[in-house]
């Protein structure tokens, strides 16, 4: 057994698709402060193939040192976009026909185990900042809040660990 080179992992991934939905899901990163944050979030979405991710609201884009330093030149690859109102992007989304998934912990969340995104074409996942969450004016606006599960004593995960655990979990769901 030898380690794969690093030509040799891509000549890999370069050689699967992503799962169809996997391929349509976007990601709406509203308010998200730390660069090093939307770095990590542009490396995750380009290791599962997700299609785009929107920027909103006062989430820093690219071309920036310190979102390099983390996507280690994912932002490259990934489709990305800003638009300055988080509502603007949502109603947007909304028109083309994605299906709007909050990461958030509320009353009606449904743990991520149990969301189902084969029951819709194209599905947004809506990050939020990452002390306060998805800004209040944006909540009416998600079709569904869906939580990671959680067992220890601190209530949250790093919003750029909560981005991959989700769209990993997105990822066994479409396979």
């Amino acid at each position: 057994m030898n380690k794969l080179t690093t030509k040799e992992i891509l000549k890999e991934n370069l050689s699967r698709t992503a799962p169809k939905k996997l391929s349509s899901l976007k990601v709406l990163v509203h308010n998200i402060r730390s660069l090093h944050n939307v770095g990590s979030i542009f490396r995750s979405a380009d290791a599962f193939g997700v299609s785009e991710i929107v920027l909103s609201g006062y989430s820093p884009t690219p071309p920036r040192p310190e979102i390099n330093k983390t996507a280690i030149g994912a932002e490259e690859f990934v489709e990305w976009s800003y638009v300055e109102e988080g509502t603007e992007a949502i109603e947007k989304l909304k028109k083309e026909g994605y299906y709007i998934a909050g990461l958030e912990q509320t009353t009606d969340s449904v743990a991520l185990p149990d969301f189902d995104p084969k029951s819709y074409d194209k599905i947004c996942i809506v990050l939020g900042n990452e002390v306060t969450g998805i800004d209040d004016e944006l909540l009416p606006l998600i079709d569904r809040f869906v939580a990671i599960p959680q067992f220890g004593q601190k209530h949250s995960l790093n919003v750029s660990v909560a981005a991959g655990v989700v769209l990993y979990a997105m990822l066994e769901k479409l396979w």
